[in-house]
């Protein structure tokens, strides 16, 4: 086991660290501004209605010096305290609205960002930990594949999911579709952050083998496609030339793990007819944990495996509770706490060419990955 983290990591974690600060810093001052444009609406608001009740003072007093019955000017008298009153009213009533927008919007903020800094907090806590971790889930690939027993670059949690699923869940309906059971996924995310070399317990449901990789997927700091090549496997769709050239570009634990799981995914696809997972339903599923954009990362699986017991027990794999950075982070109760309303990230636009990209991978699997050593099951 390597004792440090590669200069590789240590550069996207210092380039990650000072993103963060940027952003975090980017929210306070676009907080700031908006609140100072509000007070200054406000104070502007405020000497309208000062300047509109001078003038109306100014024309009551011309009216009064006028000569007229008492009748008339009493009637003048009312109408001009009417006006008056009206003009002070509104006034106000428009500064009080505008600024409780502006508390609106800055409490949205600030939850927002809370939250934010909460995740980066807890992918820096992952980060530092490094190779010195057991984790498997939320730690980078190649990490995971140099603390292995044996020499295949790819995952050991994925051969096991994948070898599981070929032997009894090829048939199951809506394989990679369906969601899997939260308590049974948290339990086995535990039971390979303690070992990464466990095997999957016996009975276990093919839906929720399915998700748990695609839960482990989701996890990694980077997609297989990483984020540099993002753009050239995109636009190199329309030809599997090109593609085959592109992908030789990524490292080769990730293009070997590609090579793996798209072979699994079109052995899936292979039985459409009984799991009713055809190479498109598979990849409009399995795209967003594979191929994603930067700030674009799959978060809704974060609850599957961040928080979790290191210390099951294979025979009796329920978690004992334990407190994280994350939970320290809380001062609040989560039911209490209105951030919790706020979704960590804005929804993101479906992806459609990563979609295409990876239903081109499935159905052209065998004439793309020629060079690699083809994943065969028996």
């Amino acid at each position: 086991m390597p004792s440090a983290v590669s200069p590789q990591w240590q550069e996207k974690a210092t380039g990650f660290f000072s993103t963060s600060g940027v952003k975090l810093k980017e929210a306070g001052q676009s907080a700031g501004t908006f609140v100072g444009e509000v007070a200054k609406d406000a104070k502007g608001n405020v000497a309208d209605v000062a300047e509109k009740v001078g003038s109306a003072v100014k024309t009551r007093w011309a009216i009064l010096r006028e000569p007229s019955t008492r009748h008339a000017m009493q009637e003048r008298l009312i109408t001009a305290a009417a006006t008056t009153g009206m003009f002070f009213r509104k006034g106000i009533s428009e500064t009080k609205d505008k600024v409780t927008v502006g508390k609106t919007k800055v409490e949205e903020v600030a939850k927002k960002t809370a939250q934010k800094s909460k995740t980066i907090l807890t992918d820096i806590e992952r980060w530092q930990k490094g190779v010195a971790s057991t984790d498997v889930f939320g730690v980078p690939i190649e990490v995971t594949v140099q603390r292995q027993e044996f020499s295949k670059l790819v995952p050991h949690i994925l051969v096991k999911c994948a070898d599981y699923l070929i032997l009894s869940g090829l048939n199951s309906v809506d394989l990679f579709k369906a969601e899997g059971d939260k308590k049974v996924i948290q339990q086995l995310v535990s039971l390979y952050n303690q070992d990464s070399n466990a095997s999957l317990p016996e009975g276990l449901n093919p839906i929720d083998v399915a998700f748990l990789a695609k839960c482990y997927l989701a996890s990694l700091p980077e997609p297989l496609t990483t984020f540099e090549l993002y753009d050239e496997i995109k636009g190199a769709r329309s030809s599997i030339h090109v593609m085959k050239n592109i992908l030789k570009k990524l490292p080769a634990v990730n293009y070997m793990t590609l090579e793996f799981i798209t072979a699994l995914l079109l052995r899936v696809s292979q039985k459409s007819l009984l799991n009713k997972m055809d190479a498109r339903a598979i990849a409009t599923e399995m795209a967003p944990v594979i191929m994603w954009q930067k700030e674009r990362k799959p978060e809704t699986y974060r609850s599957y495996w961040n928080n979790l017991s290191r210390s099951p027990s294979k025979k009796n794999m329920d978690p004992a509770p334990t407190y994280s950075a994350w939970d320290m982070l809380s001062e609040e109760s989560e039911d209490m706490d209105a951030s919790s309303l706020i979704p960590l990230d804005d929804a993101m636009p479906t992806d459609f060419g990563a979609i295409d990209i990876v239903q081109c991978l499935i159905e052209q699997h065998n004439a793309i990955f020629t060079d690699a050593n083809e994943t065969v099951w028996r």
